[in-house]
Parts: C-alpha cells; structure tokens; sequence
C-alpha cells in the first residue's frame, strides 16, 4: 500500500489513521508500523511526519522503529535528534542503537563526539559492542596508537575483537609502512583459530608490494588460494602493479592472463600497470599493440592510459620536430600548435612537470620568431595550463600579447580568465576583468556569469552575487534548477539564510519549481542553526506541497 501511495503520502495516511482507528486499543501498535513501515521503504521524512503526530497524540514509537530511522539518517545531522528523541521518551534501548549513532557520527566526521559517546555508554546495559569499536578504529585517521588503545578498551569490557579488528590494525601499520607488525598480527590471528580473509590478504598484499617485497607478496598470494580463497580483482591488480613496478612485466602479463581466465575483468589500474611497465621496459611496439587491443574490445578507457602514451608520443614529438629542422625544413603553424598541445593538455592532466610549461612559452616565441602566427586555441589552451598552475601573472602576460598580436579573445578565453581568477586569484580582479570585457562589448557566455555567481556566494558576498545573477537572466540567459540550486547550497554552506530564502523566492517567482536537493540543504541549513522545532514543522509543510521526496 505504501509502494502504490508513495513518498509524501504521510499526512493523508495519518488522517485516515485518526479518523479510524483513534479508538483502538492497539492504536500505537497501528501508528508505530507504519512509521517503521515508511522508514523501511526509505521514506525517511514521510516517517518523521508520522513520528511527531505520534508524540501530539502521546503515543510511543518502538526501539525498533528507532532503530531503522537512525540507520536511515546516520549520514545526516537529523540522527543525533533521533536519538535525543529516543531517550527523552524514555524508550528503552537495544544494542543495535549504539553501534548505529557510533556509525552515524563517525559517517558525519564527528570522530571526537564519536569517541564521548563511546565512552558515555560504557556500563550502561547495552554497552559498546565489537562494531561499535571497529567503526571508532577504522576512522581513527591513522593514529595506530589511539587504536591500539581502543583495543586494550575491548579487553577491559570483555568485548572479543573480530576478523575486522585484526584487518583495522593490519591496515593501520600498512599504512605506517610497519609491515612486520602487520605479518605479526597475521602470525596471531591464526593462533587465536582465525580464518584470515580476501581483505586480510589484499591489506598485507598491498603493503608488501608497496615496499618492493613482491617475492613474498607471491608468496602469500599462494598461500591464499592454497586456503581455498579464490583471489580477486583488487588482489590481483595489486600483485600486477607490483611485478610491473619491479620491471616484471612478462610475469605480470602471465598472471593478467590467469585473471581473464578466471572469469575476472581487469580494471584500469591493472591496464595501467602492464601498460606502463611496457612503456618504461622501451616496449614500444608491444605498447602499442597492447593499446589498440584495449581499444578494439570496446572497453571505457580512463584518461591515464591515454596519457601515458600520450606522454611517449609527445617526446617523439619532439624528437621529429628537431629532425625537420636537420633535414632544412621549415615547420609550419600547424605543426606547433599540434605539438604545443599536446604539452599544454599534459600539464591541464597533471601528468607533466613544470618544465613543459616553459618549454610550450618556448616554442610560442619561436613560432612568432619565424613569422608563424599561432590561433586563440593555442593561446587558450597554454593560457589555461598557467591558470592551472596557479600562475595568473603568466596567464596574463599571454592574454596581452594575444591582444597585441590582434588575436579576438574568445568567450573561451574569457571563460579561463574568469575561472582562474576566481579559482586560483583575486576575486576583485574577477569582477574589474568581467567588467572591462563587457564595457568592450565582447560577448559573454552564461559560463561566465555562474563562475562569477558561485564564487561571490562561496565568498559570502551574496549581494555581489545577485546582481550578477540578475544580469545573467537580463540577458536572456535560460537559468536552470540546477543554477538556482549552486547558489542556494553555497549560501547555505555559509549560514546565509536570509539570501538563500531570497533566492528561492526569486526562483519561484520565475516559475521554477524545486527539487528534492534544494529542500534537503535547506532542510539541513535550518536544523544547523539549531532550529529544532523548525525543522520538523518544514518538513512537514515540504511534504504537504510536494517539496520533500524520498
């Protein structure tokens, strides 16, 4: 029945509820199923409606009902009013309630709050459980020492630790790069009757790797499936980019080749690995070979493998624009430009070093100096590669010698200019750049004015931001859901309540109607503020007009 009514059905289903059943017996048994009925849909708001017309009418809402709607709102601030629900009704608690709050604050970053209620609900009937610990020490940020801590807390509150403690601490000294206490903990946990499994493995796999032990990470992976566990893909990725980093492609190959067969499909990380390690071995040709064999099977390539033959092809580039110039010829514009390109497009990846910056600044004046005049797309491309570098001074100085050689800025041009400013530099000077531009009547796109838009609100000027915002739909701009919804979650990130109300009335007078994102940051903005009562009363009024769906 709930399926077919469907989220928002709540303030329907509680006036049939009060109409009809006010006079049972069992009518809190009635109310407490279908708020753990919605909660279990995940119709989370649609349960909270129902929750506060149980606690007018002072009925009770079960630990069970509870339960699911922390589980259900674990990542949302709304849980800890869940739970300060749960004891100012007195409802007893069950031993699932903790490790869930214990999940939920950790979920939400609130590592500290986590570990106060930890300690908090020690004694208590339902004290902390071996979860509750395993979620405080995975999210201990590395601190082995506060981990091992935790540990010793276990033992004092005769809590046994589980095959997930011991890979919390495995993982935790990989990380610290102490591999021989993470084989050390392998050593106890099989003495203590453990079965280790495929997390156990991949944990001391990847560290052993990581250190250059692949011998041994071999070793173990033997020992792995000698103990029935079949590998899979992450094991196997691991151990091919170990024997690739240690110059064993051939064998890496080999066990690529076990993997397929196996029935497992290699990701790009395994791609990556066989290809690099052909790449770095002065396998060229097998490289390549490999290269279009990936792009034959139809497979979604991720950008690092074209790169790294990018990055191959952009040396040979080079070495046969240095040979055209032995053999006497005279390389054309098109030839820089091609070869400009695919320096600056390494840079915009990350994938190169600063060096290529210069050198791109290099064949730009050589260019010039022979006469050849390079295009706005050249100009915007090693313009955007300064901008990403963070050097706008750079960016600049081409922008005025793209001006000088009577190049018309593009609105891509712009676009960079304005981004990169805004990004990376001074957003007074964004707004002295946007102005200048259009005092020169060059055509803006709306990528211009969102940039600007978004940044204002990012800075708290939300004054700024709506002048730009007015301009934009000024000029005829088609302003989305999506636009309305950037600016209205910037201002909420800053506790600007007042102008993200204003920009929502601004979006209803346009005749845009509101989505679920828009009505959930609010939601959240408001509830941080500490608004309880508003809260509640907003979701419910959301759910009365179709504003809130699950």
């Amino acid at each position: 029945m709930l399926l077919e009514e469907g989220s928002g059905s709540a303030p329907s289903l509680c006036e049939l509820l009060l109409s009809g059943f006010r006079s049972w017996d069992s009518s809190n048994v009635v109310w407490d199923m279908l708020a753990c009925a919605y909660s279990r849909f995940e119709m989370v708001h649609d349960a909270l409606f129902v929750l506060v017309k149980m606690k007018d009418l002072n009925l009770g809402a079960s630990i069970q009902t509870y339960n699911s709607l922390l589980y259900n709102l674990r990542h949302t601030n709304i849980m800890w009013d869940v739970y300060n629900e749960i004891k100012l009704s007195g409802t007893p608690q069950s031993k699932y309630t903790s490790s869930i709050v214990v999940d939920g604050l950790c979920r939400q970053s609130r590592f500290q709050d986590a570990v106060l209620f930890l300690r908090h609900i020690e004694g208590k009937e339902f004290g902390p459980s071996v979860v509750s610990f395993n979620t405080i020490m995975s999210r201990s940020n590395g601190s082995m020492e506060e981990a091992l801590e935790f540990t010793n807390d276990m033992e004092k509150h005769g809590v046994q630790p589980d095959i997930v403690t011991y890979n919390i601490l495995a993982k935790g000294f990989c990380l610290l790069g102490n591999i021989e206490e993470a084989l050390k903990l392998r050593k106890e946990m099989i003495s203590r009757g453990f079965q280790l499994n495929i997390i156990s493995y991949t944990v001391l796999l990847s560290c052993l790797c990581k250190s250059g032990r692949v011998d041994e990470a071999l070793k173990l992976f033997c020992e792995m499936r000698a103990n029935g566990l079949q590998p899979d893909l992450i094991s196997y990725s691991i151990l091919i980019h170990g024997l690739c980093k240690q110059g064993e492609v051939q064998q890496a190959i080999q066990l690529y080749g076990e993997m397929c067969l196996s029935g497992i499909f290699p990701n790009s990380l395994a791609h990556r690995a066989i290809l690099m390690g052909l790449c770095e071995k002065g396998m060229m040709s097998k490289a390549r070979l490999y290269f279009d064999s990936l792009v034959k099977s139809n497979l979604t390539l991720d950008v690092i493998l074209y790169n790294i033959m990018i990055d191959r092809k952009v040396d040979e580039a080079r070495k046969l624009l240095d040979t055209i110039k032995l053999h006497g010829l005279e390389p054309t514009a098109v030839t820089y430009t091609t070869l400009m390109n695919a320096y600056c497009e390494k840079v915009i990846k990350g994938l190169c070093k600063r060096w290529r910056l210069q050198e791109s600044c290099q064949l730009l004046e050589e260019m010039h100096a022979k006469g050849l005049t390079p295009d706005q797309i050249t100009y915007n491309t090693i313009i955007q590669a300064f901008c990403k570098a963070k050097d706008m001074i750079k960016a600049f100085q081409l922008f005025d010698e793209m001006l000088m050689h009577n190049l018309e800025p593009t609105s891509a041009t712009c676009n960079i200019l304005i981004n990169g400013l805004c990004v990376y530099g001074d957003l007074k000077d964004a707004d002295s750049l946007l102005v200048s531009l259009q005092d020169q009547k060059i055509n803006l796109n709306k990528f211009a004015y969102t940039t600007m838009i978004k940044a204002h609100c990012a800075k708290g000027d939300p004054n700024r931001a709506a002048i730009y915002f007015r301009q934009m739909v000024e000029k005829g701009f088609e302003v989305s859901i999506r636009d309305y919804s950037a600016v209205i979650s910037r201002l909420c990130k800053r506790c600007l309540m007042t102008e993200a109300k204003y920009f929502f009335c601004l979006m209803l007078s346009y005749g845009v109607s509101p989505d679920e994102e828009i009505c959930e940051v609010m939601l959240n903005a408001f509830h941080r503020g500490g608004h309880l009562s508003s809260v509640f009363e907003l979701l419910a009024e959301m759910i009365k007009f179709g504003l809130v769906r699950d």
